[in-house]
């Protein structure tokens, strides 16, 4: 019984399979985890560059996501609630450890589906490929040098391509503040690497 409700629970979608957890569904709660596990191991692995402390993270957020699920509601897209509680209990941690930790765009090699920041261009020739490996070492250095509020909306939007909209929720700032923010850290980010252009991801 238990495998046949996996089974149909696999062919809901995020907001279906949570509403099942809220009707007391407990396979829905391990499916939640099946398919946000790696999704946020790789988001805070982003931030905070410690293992542990990722891990930490991504089981205590899925601890608030079971104690909290009553307080879900449909208005909003599971990933956007699940994102912004992980984000917050992130900057908790930096604020007990009275740090701020870097971000980081290389892959996470205990993470196989974490991916290298790529920069795309399906025309480019060895001598400009190696150019952009050197761009892509720049940009990592760059990138550690923005504050934490530019930093936060770069790595949600071209890392992890969230939209605009989805970004706003999870950082409870307006829209426009979003938009200006991530204009203002490509600026600088150019401003930064020099002839490099940063461009978004998607």
């Amino acid at each position: 019984m238990a495998t046949s409700n996996s089974v149909q629970l696999r062919q809901l979608s995020d907001e279906d399979v949570m509403e099942q957890l809220q009707a007391g569904v407990v396979q829905a709660f391990d499916e939640i985890v099946r398919r946000y596990k790696d999704r946020l191991h790789n988001f805070l692995f982003r931030y905070t560059q410690n293992h542990q402390d990722c891990e930490d993270l991504v089981q205590e957020t899925f601890l608030r996501v079971y104690r909290s699920r009553h307080s879900y509601e449909r208005i909003a897209k599971l990933s956007t609630w699940m994102y912004t509680i992980a984000l917050n209990l992130a900057k908790t941690m930096y604020k007990k450890k009275q740090r701020m930790t870097t971000i980081s765009i290389h892959a996470d090699p205990a993470d196989s589906e974490s991916r290298e920041f790529e920069i795309e261009d399906s025309t480019i020739s060895q001598e400009e490929a190696l150019h952009q490996k050197m761009s892509v070492s720049e940009l990592e250095k760059a990138l550690l040098k923005l504050n934490e509020d530019f930093r936060e909306v770069i790595v949600l939007r071209d890392i992890q391509q969230l939209s605009y909209e989805e970004i706003a929720e999870i950082t409870d700032t307006a829209m426009g503040t979003v938009k200006s923010r991530i204009n203002r850290a490509r600026q600088q980010l150019q401003e930064m690497i020099g002839d490099f252009v940063y461009s978004e991801t998607n």
